[in-house]
């Protein structure tokens, strides 16, 4: 068999001022880690033997049809805005249309310096590149938007950041790797031509039916509406919402210092990076809000009556609390087994979460457990669960099938941190069966897989992680 990509590269035929051509930088020893066969199967890619698809992968061997370049953007970064970032450590390969009609880009993620790598090496070392491939994985299991990994490749060269650490290549696959940090160096450059045609390639990629630069942003931030509201509902914290992190298509993009929670408490950070908590779990919808704003700044540069433009985004903009906050009580409606709306609702949910936070209550098994004694179990005094518990059970009296609902938005599984961690440490000593047992129960995390039983076990203190990094 060959290795087989039916490449359709529609970003690499937009003005140069886009991207740099830029080839991947070929490794030492490429050696296939993971292929993701049921993502190819859908992509129309046909695999190759294996020390084909490693040496594609991992950069060494261009595959045919591919038109590898770095991308342009820039973007806030904590709130302070960086007027040039781009592709410092990816090359995006190219485009496929898969047998759903999606189009999806294939990246190369570690593949070496480009001209945006700001005097970096452009490699990741093993521990991101395998964090990657389980969470984006994860998240696709959960049914939540997101990037997703086709293939992980080890180099068998050594990266070095704190010490010396095994290289490794990720092939990430997106609907598009278009951030909002890609419209904001157009316009805070003034170079309108080039913004009007990213927002018309943007359009018709993505939004056929948006009606120019405003509709598109008032697509993006229902995309956006959606996405965070399923991430607060898994308890996942991304760690780095940065503008150049905001993916236009809606998806979760850039799996750095992410984490999911265990015990729950609105205020959680796991960045080893975040000192101020900018990105906390509670503040990703605020966040969201932001980021849209500074779409909406950039956006508005190409319109020609400036006035009625700021007023239409302005509105946009402003509107877009008010829905993360209905979208987010649907969700958690749901959570506690609800889906009629009444008074109280609001009170309800935020009486347990209150609960939650002050008795180191686990995120993910307190919610799955709703409706047996396993519930009360996770709070340091059951009592006051009993006591939430009472005003739940009247409620719910007036729903046709609680459990139900609650088993399809409550998963089972979530890649937890300190597995993660578990799972790199056995890796770098060249032992890749927990990450490959990870991904196995992972794709189903709303199953009961009582063979997967100790995967939903919170840390023990001594396996508490206390922060995660970006992984550059």
């Amino acid at each position: 068999m060959t290795l087989t990509i039916p490449f359709d590269n529609s970003y690499a035929r937009l003005p140069n001022a886009f991207y740099a051509r830029q080839a991947p930088v070929p490794v030492q020893a490429p050696r296939l880690i993971a292929f993701n066969a049921d993502l190819a199967r859908i992509m129309g890619v046909s695999p190759g033997d294996v020390q084909e698809m490693a040496e594609a992968f991992g950069g060494n061997k261009i595959p045919d049809g591919a038109e590898p370049l770095a991308q342009l953007y820039s973007g806030h970064q904590f709130g302070h805005y960086n007027p040039q970032l781009g592709d410092g450590r990816a090359v995006l390969l190219g485009e496929t249309v898969g047998s759903d009609g999606v189009r999806r880009d294939i990246q190369l993620k570690g593949s070496g310096p480009t001209p945006f790598s700001r005097q970096g090496d452009g490699r990741a070392w093993l521990g991101p590149v395998l964090r990657e491939y389980v969470v984006s994985e994860a998240m696709h299991g959960l049914g939540i938007p997101t990037t997703r990994a086709l293939a992980a490749v080890e180099t068998g060269e050594f990266v070095l950041r704190e010490r010396p650490l095994p290289g490794a290549v990720l092939t990430r696959v997106a609907q598009s790797h278009l951030r909002v940090g890609t419209f904001q160096v157009f316009a805070a450059r003034g170079q309108l031509d080039s913004l009007q045609k990213l927002t018309e390639y943007a359009v018709s990629r993505h939004y056929p039916d948006a009606d120019g630069p405003m509709g598109l942003l008032r697509s993006v931030r229902d995309t956006q509406v959606n996405l965070i509201t399923l991430w607060m509902g898994v308890g996942f914290i991304h760690g780095v919402m940065n503008t150049d992190n905001c993916s236009i298509a809606g998806e979760t993009i850039d799996y750095g210092p992410c984490a999911f929670m265990d015990s729950y408490h609105p205020n959680t950070v796991f960045s080893s990076i975040d000192q101020m908590g900018r990105y906390a779990y509670a503040n990703q919808p605020d966040i969201a809000v932001w980021n849209i704003a500074q779409l909406a700044t950039a956006l508005i540069q190409q319109m020609p009556d400036k006035e009625a433009a700021v007023e239409e985004a302005t509105g946009i903009v402003h509107a877009m609390p008010d829905l993360l906050q209905q979208k987010w009580l649907d969700r958690f409606r749901a959570k506690i087994g609800l889906t009629n709306q009444k008074d109280g609702d609001l009170e309800l949910i935020s009486g347990l979460l209150t609960r939650m936070a002050n008795n180191q209550a686990d995120f993910t098994n307190t919610f799955r457990a709703l409706g047996t004694e396993q519930a009360r179990d996770q709070f340091t005094d059951p009592n006051v669960f009993d006591d939430w518990s009472e005003s739940w059970r009247q409620r719910i009296r007036h729903e046709e099938d609680p459990s139900s609902v609650m088993l399809k938005v409550n998963p089972a599984f979530i890649p937890r941190n300190h597995r993660v961690e578990e799972m790199i440490e056995a890796a770098v000593q060249g032992d890749y069966t927990l990450f490959h047992r990870l991904n196995s129960v992972l794709a189903l995390p709303y199953s009961d897989n009582r063979e997967a039983a100790d995967l939903k076990r919170p840390p023990t203190e001594n396996e508490i992680v206390q922060a995660t990094f970006c992984g550059t």
